[in-house]
């Protein structure tokens, strides 16, 4: 199967992390310019936004720091839909310095983190909030993605709840015991409620909501 450009800048992603860098550190380790893996770099300018591949002299480079051959990075491109994809992270309070976006507004520099996605899976689905019960912090339309294997929760998580008799909802764990939970919605106008654990069918930690 060839090689997408997703899964090829995915990997080189892959082997920074791996190296203990960011991107802009392996590029340099590499001698290259620390700009050459951002973000920002890996599509072209305007609209059309067109794919920008790492050269060869670029990917020959990280593959001699990071002792991999070219059948070895092959082989760790195609890994990639067994891993979570990731998305740059950075606090709000450190974003405010500069050297972390370009002139387009995209990550750029050293010191970002990275988000974990969720990985596309039987179990993973999303939910459209209807009502204002989670209001304003859900809002009727938005869409909450959920896992059902994710079933760690604890008081203070959101969560997806659904009921024995067919009730799904979308609350906020006051508090959990062995034989009830108590959910309270973010909207005051509504009252706390307590499900007995027999009642319940299933509880999720919400992942991500799109709004």
């Amino acid at each position: 199967m060839p090689l997408s450009h997703a899964k090829v800048w995915a990997a080189l992603d892959e082997i920074a992390s791996r190296e203990g860098l960011s991107v802009s550190g392996l590029a340099r380790r590499a001698g290259l310019d620390a700009t050459s893996f951002n973000v920002s770099k890996r599509f072209g300018p305007g609209e059309a936004k067109r794919p920008r591949w790492p050269s060869t002299e670029s990917l020959t480079r990280v593959l001699d720091i990071a002792g991999l051959s070219l059948a070895e990075f092959a082989a760790l491109a195609e890994d990639d839909d067994q891993r979570a994809p990731t998305i740059p992270l950075l606090g709000m309070a450190q974003a405010g310095a500069d050297g972390f976006f370009d002139d387009a507004g995209l990550p750029t520099g050293e010191g970002w983190d990275q988000t974990d996605l969720p990985l596309p899976g039987p179990s993973l689905f999303s939910l459209e909030i209807t009502g204002d019960s989670m209001a304003p912090l859900y809002r009727q339309g938005d869409r909450v993605l959920v896992d059902r294997d994710r079933t760690d929760v604890r008081k203070g998580d959101r969560v997806v709840v659904r009921t024995t008799t067919g009730e799904t909802t979308a609350k906020e764990i006051a508090s959990l015991t062995a034989k009830a939970v108590t959910l309270n919605s973010i909207n005051p106008a509504y009252e706390p409620r307590v499900i007995p654990r027999k009642d319940i069918d299933w509880m999720a930690r919400i992942l991500w909501v799109s709004q």
